[in-house]
């Protein structure tokens, strides 16, 4: 069995299997090393059998690219499940009533007969304290669970055993600045090239930024080589230009940029634009993605992005990870970040933990689950005595972006591509590269006191210089100031409905609060750099929809 290259969803029940020499796989996700494997047949799927039944469990360690599956395997009777090293590809799963349950989504276990849809202390923790990301394993959902990246599992009449496959090992970093700078440019050149073959036309996503200039810079040369056009796309919003305001995070726009960068490769360029309305009339379609609220119009507007292409082109590569990588956030340099003694994207746990329900709030405590989630995380990392002090502080901070925010927005990227029927490829996220880059001592990779130093110089002779030395700017949003006064309207006409859920769950006079001074109550952003006001109140849209749609009951 062979389910879609977007989803997937199976259920085995182990003591009602035949001892039969059968295998039954479900798979989700992309290997890019098959000429490495020198593999010569009709599909991924039969490589994946093939390296199955030639290694056993073994194989996973042949594998490079991204990807979910679960293979039943009736002679041992017993179902092996498995996930990319860095869970760019999703994979749920349950037990119940003897049967193991797992997809490629939430709402794929959710639909099982006799499930319960439940939240526990735990959920509201996650929901309210961590998301929109969330800690490796777990879910929302009361008896549902992730199988963490670069893990997999064993079910079988003794149990369900989760074992690990890949880690990133701390090592002596023994290489000179010349040679670490050929090693990365090779390794990222390698991940690039592999992921650009395909037999079905490739686009990349170019915002300007570095970190997409160096995809589409390659992209172009292997395009040229096939004498095809390179097409390009970028997501701006109708009237951006006459509100747009610079900021610490945002400090110029894209477009001059995009500019530079397709006129010196000559792409074939479309700019999509996203209307005001769009955004938050697409609030609940991101929230379904993901099963779960998200990042708000940052996901409605790569969902809406994401759909537009897919009506061009089917496989896109982006520039997603790069920062988290290569160090290129501001948290990794600010030293009220550093010193915050908790995860430096999500710090307003004052704020987060007034916003529940005064009945909820005496009982869960979000600052204490939140602490001990981030020690447990921060014990993982693997210190060396050589560690310079920079550099032993730099590996904890890159550790917890690596693992908690980057996952966020692989999820992101992922789910939002999966709904609109697109590839998003993500050539940063090579583990091969990852594993080198990890070593690197700071000094060298923030090379010259900057973000991403290290990639900035590895590129200056590929990279227009303005393009290279360009301060970073994330994903853009909408400046629009009718997006505040759109979600402003949806949300007071949640609040003021006494039957939405929201209002049984969060502190109601907050909300108002919240409302009544366009999110700026809530004095520091409520995720990342992006999630100010009017994010913030599009997320708490998204909870009340969440509620609404899944109707969970809440057992604290």
């Amino acid at each position: 069995m062979y389910e879609g290259d977007f989803f997937m969803y199976g259920s085995v029940n182990i003591n009602n299997l035949t001892k039969e020499n059968t295998y039954t796989i479900w798979y989700n996700g992309k290997i890019y090393n098959t000429k490495e494997l020198k593999y010569q047949g009709n599909n991924e799927i039969e490589l994946i059998l093939r390296l199955y039944l030639n290694y056993g469990i073994e194989m996973i360690q042949h594998l490079n690219g991204v990807f979910s599956f679960g293979i039943l395997d009736t002679k041992k009777e017993e179902v092996f499940l498995v996930r990319d090293h860095f869970g760019v590809k999703p994979l749920y799963y349950s037990i119940l009533n003897d049967s193991l349950i797992f997809g490629s989504d939430i709402k794929s276990i959710l639909e099982f007969p006799n499930f319960k849809t439940q939240i526990d202390s735990q959920g509201i923790n996650e929901l309210f304290g961590i998301g929109p990301a969330h800690t490796p394993g777990t879910c929302v959902f009361k008896n549902i669970y992730e199988l963490k990246p670069a893990h997999f599992a064993i079910y079988n009449k003794s149990g369900f055993k989760i074992s690990r496959y890949w880690k990133l090992e701390s090592k002596q970093h023994t290489d000179d600045f010349d040679n670490t700078c050929n090693k990365v440019k090779t390794l990222l050149s390698d991940s690039i090239k592999q992921q650009l073959i395909s037999d079905k036309p490739i686009c990349t996503f170019l915002s300007g930024g570095l970190d997409s200039s160096i995809i589409t810079t390659y992209a172009s040369e292997y395009c040229k080589e096939k004498g095809i056009d390179l097409n390009t796309f970028s997501v701006d919003y109708i009237d951006n230009d006459k509100n747009f305001v610079k900021n610490d995070f945002q400090p110029n726009s894209d477009k001059y940029y995009i500019d530079v960068m397709t006129n010196k490769l000559n792409t074939n360029h479309h700019t999509i634009f996203l209307d005001t309305p769009e955004l938050a009339d697409s609030l609940e379609d991101a929230m379904i993605a993901r099963d779960l609220p998200g990042m708000a119009d940052v996901d409605s507007s790569l969902l809406l992005f994401c759909k537009k292409v897919k009506k061009e082109i089917g496989i896109a590569l982006s520039g997603e990870c790069a920062d988290e990588i290569f160090g290129g956030y501001p948290w990794f340099f600010r030293e009220d970040s550093l010193n915050s003694k908790t995860f430096p994207w999500s710090i307003a746990l004052e704020e987060r933990q007034k916003l529940l329900y005064p009945d909820i709030s005496k009982k869960i405590n979000l600052k204490e689950y939140v602490d001990y989630r981030y020690n447990e995380s921060l014990n993982e990392v693997e210190i060396l005595d050589i560690d310079s002090d920079e550099t032993a502080q730099k590996r904890k901070i890159s550790y917890l972006t690596l693992n908690w925010f980057m996952q966020t927005l692989l999820d992101r990227t992922d789910r939002m591509a999966m709904y609109s029927g697109l590839e998003v490829r993500v050539p940063f996220c090579d583990y091969k590269l990852v594993e080198y880059v990890w070593n690197i001592p700071w000094e060298m990779k923030a090379y010259k006191g900057r973000e991403k130093g290290l990639l900035r110089y590895i590129m200056e002779d590929l990279i227009p210089e303005e393009i290279v030395y360009r301060k970073k700017s994330p994903y853009p949003k909408t400046h629009n100031p009718n997006y505040l006064t759109k979600v402003k309207d949806v949300l007071k006409n949640i609040i003021n409905n006494k039957n939405s859920p929201i209002n049984n769950v969060l502190n109601r006079g907050y909300l108002l609060e919240i409302l009544n001074t366009d999110g700026k109550s809530f004095t520091r952003p409520w995720f990342g750099q992006l999630m100010t006001g009017p994010q913030l109140m599009a997320y708490l849209i998204q909870v009340n929809q969440w509620f609404e749609k899944y109707n969970p009951e809440i057992i604290i």
